[in-house]
């Protein structure tokens, strides 16, 4: 009888163990996340992108690369001659995190929210350009 509920036990331990890590947001994607950035009507763009974790820069669109994630919005600033464009692009909390509340508590939340694992941006960005100036409006996709 013993033995039974130790397995039961060892099972019931296993299971919860299980479903916390899969909830957890810096386990299952981690801190960063490939962002593509495109650039309308014209390719070739040079982008620099911001949060408040670091800057990053494509050198030509469409082109793409590995950012920090962040719970703060991101900024893209593109130009190309006598073309500009901007883009704030919100974050938002990415479903893992909500579950990492429900099986991880408030130190597995904190813990992801504190990488920026929490948080994911589009990963697909089109900045609008235009002459002369940065544009107030972005597309994004």
């Amino acid at each position: 009888m013993r033995e039974l509920k130790m397995k039961v036990l060892n099972k019931i331990v296993l299971t919860l163990s299980l479903l916390s890590l899969g909830a957890c947001a810096t386990i299952t994607s981690g801190s960063q996340q490939m962002v593509a950035v495109d650039t309308t009507p014209v390719k070739g763009a040079q982008c620099t992108l911001s949060n408040d974790s670091g800057v990053w820069n494509i050198g030509q669109t469409p082109g793409s690369v590995t950012l920090k994630r962040s719970g703060s919005d991101l900024s893209v600033i593109c130009e190309k001659g006598h073309l500009a464009g901007n883009a704030l692009v919100p974050s938002s909390a990415k479903a893992a995190a909500f579950g990492n509340i429900l099986a991880g508590g408030i130190i597995g939340a904190a813990v992801d929210m504190g990488s920026g694992s929490a948080y994911d941006y589009p990963s697909q960005i089109n900045v609008l350009m235009k002459k002369g100036q940065v544009s107030s409006t972005a597309q994004n996709r």
